[in-house]
């Protein structure tokens, strides 16, 4: 991964960023990094498939 990071928009409704956030507490990580997670998962299924 490379460690220049650059900036999106994400566009969720009020209910799901919360629930995400609260997620997100609970596992001592973050939002940008869970959403990171999920993204490079989908990349790497893509990939393979």
């Amino acid at each position: 991964m490379s460690k220049v990071k650059k900036n999106t928009s994400l566009r969720l409704d009020g209910k799901t960023l919360k629930a995400l956030k609260i997620r997100a507490i609970e596992e001592g990580s973050s939002v940008q990094k869970i959403v990171e997670t999920l993204v490079q998962d989908y990349l790497n299924k893509a990939k393979k498939g």
